[in-house]
């Protein structure tokens, strides 16, 4: 996994390529906003830590160029903590907000979280699932479920580890910007409107498998 780390601060750069070097991730370290947007553009990373405080364009300046041509994961690193900026970050196509100062071994767990959100499209072809990462969309036989957000983010995560059971709390951590402020029981809701659509699609289809007292998984 390739983290590209946007960082004109030296010592947190060097505390960031540590940190995730040590947990096995590659790590490319720049300290502007215009070399970011060049090396996504060459090649794009699996993650992005983007500071706000850039010295020539600001991290939101980046990351509303970069969602206009790729989807992949970006975390805000900054020092301000006005909620404004968070939901400003957030607005723009941000994954996540961490401010500073914060725990590297947090900040790689949030890290991780954000990858297990990205599909890899790698799915077995008889499925009859595609995911469309940039589009944020799933197709079931090349056509587009029209999820939300979160129901991307659900099914794709199912779709991506079959057999594999989620509980509702490690749905509600990979699909969530801030789940603690959510109820387990949305997750059911969701996953309700998921196999409705599916069902519009294939209606003796049920993919999606529901574990008593343990969770949700994906049986293709």
């Amino acid at each position: 996994m390739k983290i590209l780390i946007v960082e004109d601060e030296p010592a947190i750069a060097d505390t960031l390529v540590y940190a995730l070097q040590t947990e096995g991730f590659e790590t490319n370290w720049l300290s502007t906003g215009n070399q970011a947007l060049q090396s996504v553009r060459d090649s794009i990373p699996n993650l992005i830590l983007l500071d706000i405080g850039l010295p020539d364009i600001n991290g939101f300046d980046v990351c509303k160029q970069i969602r206009q041509f790729s989807n992949v994961p970006i975390i805000f690193l900054t020092s301000r903590t006005d909620d404004i900026d968070q939901v400003l970050g957030l607005e723009l196509g941000a994954d996540d907000y961490v401010t500073k100062p914060f725990s590297p071994r947090v900040l790689t767990a949030r890290i991780r979280t954000r990858l297990r959100t990205s599909p890899d499209n790698e799915l077995p072809k008889q499925s009859g699932f595609h995911i469309d990462n940039d589009g944020l969309r799933i197709l079931y036989d090349e056509i587009d479920l029209q999820l939300s957000r979160y129901e991307f983010r659900i099914l794709g995560t199912l779709l991506n580890h079959p057999g594999r059971v989620y509980s509702r709390n490690q749905l509600m951590e990979i699909a969530w910007e801030e789940p603690e402020r959510s109820f387990d029981r949305t997750v059911d809701t969701h996953i309700k409107t998921i196999r409705q659509k599916i069902h519009q699609l294939c209606a003796d289809c049920d993919p999606i498998r529901t574990h008593r007292g343990l969770g949700y998984s994906y049986q293709p």
